[in-house]
Parts: structure tokens; sequence; C-alpha cells
């Protein structure tokens, strides 16, 4: 194998921030100029908004961003004292934390705080909490809140479940007719599941090119560059970009150039990231030559099932495909799959005190794949936003000695 050329920004970057920055710019000016807002859950029924025209707004990327710019913990005790548990999602909790306060990261993306939505809708296939967070708004601002109740703990993806779910989406055709003032086009909604579908297929090649070794791209790479997966699906826009990042990935492939230097370890992220850490995490393990591979996370996004000759059930279909609503038995078999692609040493799992839902270590998962694959394990207690959960002297000591246990391997 070729010596690792040295790592050098991602050009694509300049790109991100351009689609980045036109979504949030045209978010800000859709009320001025006649468009209406459209509230959804990250993995709910983006595509059918988008061909009623709807500007559309996720609030878990808010929820993100204001994570990773480490606003939340001051924001979510005001949600606490409205009545909040801090028990539940931080997402939920930093977000209406943040609308409270009236300060938002969005104000420097041209907003003038969180878009007031037209109407809400959510699926609960990721967990409850969506459906109560967006019934929250819906109170406040006296607008509909609708939505999809996807069953949990889902084995088989089977005809019954899929009929089920789709005629669920159908039964929202009407209130968003209402809403919008326009007639649903079903060859609109075909065009936006076929845009959709392009950029699963794009993202999910983009994080495969992290199988090869050295990896050109590491988990927290992909937290960055996911953005317009989840905020943009469903447009040319996404589809653009991630042609654009795929391309220079197979460059950096072709060119042997790795996310980290000297890689010599590989691990796979199982849970929530922790988004006010990242980088500090990111410099860690390159410090330690180990490269975080893949993740389930990132993964969240590739809706292979999308199909625009069959709209309605293909988005059933892949929106109660995702890993959160599984079961256990077939959550253990694409990690198993997962571990065996990108080749991994270890697994990490972020047991996230607020996300019990996306938090896969408390009911003996590691244990069991660690007798399955015969790699060790380790989990980190934290939070997606609230760091108060988390320690950083102890999260750093368990990393150092889970990567020297690597090296005994």
């Amino acid at each position: 194998m070729a010596p690792a050329a040295e790592r050098k920004d991602f050009e694509s970057t300049k790109a991100l921030r351009n689609v980045m920055g036109k979504y949030f710019k045209e978010l800000a000016e859709g009320p001025q100029q006649g468009r209406k807002t459209a509230w959804c859950t990250s993995v709910g029924p983006a595509e059918l908004l988008r061909a009623f025209g709807f500007d559309v707004y996720f609030p878990e990327n808010h929820g993100a961003m204001l994570g990773a710019s480490r606003m939340a913990t001051d924001l979510i005790p005001l949600a606490n004292a409205r009545g909040f548990s801090p028990d539940i999602c931080s997402y939920l909790t930093s977000d209406i934390g943040s609308y409270l306060k009236g300060e938002t990261p969005l104000q420097k993306m041209g907003l003038s705080g969180i878009p007031k939505a037209d109407v809400l809708v959510f699926n609960t296939n990721q967990c409850r909490d969506v459906k109560d967070w967006f019934q929250f708004y819906a109170r406040e601002w006296n607008v509909p809140c609708i939505g999809v109740h996807t069953p949990r703990a889902i084995g088989e993806v089977d005809d019954a479940l899929i009929d089920y779910v789709a005629a669920q989406i159908e039964r929202l055709l009407k209130p968003l007719e209402e809403v919008s003032g326009e007639k649903f086009q079903i060859d609109r909604l075909r065009q936006v599941v076929e845009l959709s579908k392009k950029c699963t297929l794009l993202w999910k090649a983009v994080l495969e090119t992290a199988a090869n070794v050295p990896s050109p791209l590491s988990f927290f790479d992909g937290t960055i560059h996911m953005g317009p997966a989840v905020v943009l699906r469903g447009s040319q826009d996404a589809v653009a970009y991630y042609e654009t990042l795929l391309a220079e990935l197979r460059q950096r492939t072709a060119e042997n150039v790795p996310a980290v230097e000297g890689e010599k370890f590989r691990i796979y992220w199982e849970g929530m990231p922790i988004w006010g850490k990242l980088r500090s995490l990111a410099t860690q393990f390159a410090e330690l030559k180990t490269c975080v591979v893949a993740s389930t996370y990132c993964n969240s996004w590739v809706f292979e099932d999308l199909d625009p000759a069959d709209p309605f059930r293909s988005m059933a279909r892949a929106y109660s495909s995702i890993f959160i609503c599984r079961s256990e038995d077939w959550k253990e078999q694409y990690i198993e799959r997962m571990v065996r692609k990108f080749k991994v040493h270890g697994i990490l799992y972020h047991d996230a005190k607020t996300c019990p839902n996306n938090s896969n270590s408390r009911y003996e998962m590691p244990q069991r794949l660690q007798r399955s694959l015969g790699l060790p394990y380790l989990v980190v207690n934290g939070d997606l936003n609230d760091l108060r959960l988390y320690s950083e002297e102890q999260t750093r000591t368990n990393i150092e000695a889970f990567v020297e246990q690597l090296q005994e391997l």
C-alpha cells in the first residue's frame, strides 16, 4: 500500500456552506414571498410537504445546532421551568428553551428566530417526544399538528404494516390541501420522491467510501456533511451537492488521502452524536490514529426503498425501515453487517441520557454482539445536547483505555 498522503480540508465544504445558506435564506424569505412553512420531523414525510410547495423546516436540525454551538445547556432549564422534564429529549428542551428565550443560531443565518409553522407534521417512527414537541408549538401558534403513528420494534416490514402507514400518509392530503391552498398533484410528488431517492443513494455512496482502508471520511465529517440529506432531500440542490462531495471522496480514495493520518484502528459509533464535543472527540481519535469509520446515526438518512412509481407505499416502507424503530434482532444483524463491511475493530456505544430510543447499550446488546463478533466495545455515558450529563475527563480516559485494548488484539 502506498504511504498515506497528508490530510487536507474538504474542497466541498464551500459548496456545503452555499447550499445550506441558500436553504436558510429561502426559509427566512418564504413568508414575505407568499410561501408557507411546514415543520417536519427529520424522518417524516418531507417529500409530501415539498410536493405541496411548503418551505420545510426540521427542528431536530435546530436542536443539533443548539448542541454544537453549546447553547443548549443554558436553554434547557427554561423548558424545564415551563414543565418539560429534564429526562426527556434534550433536542426538545433545548429547542423550546431557545424559543422561550428568543435566542437561536438561526439568527446568524438570516432568520429573526425559530420560523413560525403554518402546519406541523410528525412521524413517531423515532419516538413519542416528537409529537409532544410539535403539539407544544401547535398550541402556541394555534396551527394544525398532524402526523403518522408508526409502530415500534418492527421485525419484518410486511405488507400489513406498509398498508397501515401508507394510509396514514394519504390521510394527510386533505389537511395539507387546506393549509397550503394547493390541490395535491401526484406527478409533483413523484418528481420529489425521485430527487429524494437520488439524494439518498448518493449519501449512501458517500458514507460507503469509508469502507476503504485508510478511510477518506470519518463519522465526524459525516455529521457535518449530512445537512443536505436531512433538510434538502427531495431537492436538486441536495443531489448536486452529494455528486460534488462523492467525486471528491473518490479522488481522495484514489490518492490515498486519509481522514485520520496514520490510521491504525477503525471504530463503529452506535448512537447519537455528542454535539457539543464532536471537535474534541475527533481530535482525540486522530491523536490515537483511530478513525470512526461508520455509524448508525449518519446512515439514518439512507432511504433506499423510495420509489417514485409508488410514492405513498414506498415512503411508508422507507420511513418504517429505519434503525431506530426496528426490533433488537434486526438491529444486531444490521450492526454485524456494518462491522464487517467497514472492517471495524471495535464498537463505541453512546448511552445518551435523554434519548433512550437511540441508545442501544441498555439491554445487553453490546455483550451479545461481543460474543457474536469477538470485538471489544466501550459505552460512553453522555447526551446529545445536555453537557451536564457528560464527563469529558472520564470519557477521554475511557477512550484511551479502549484504544489500548485494541492494540492488544
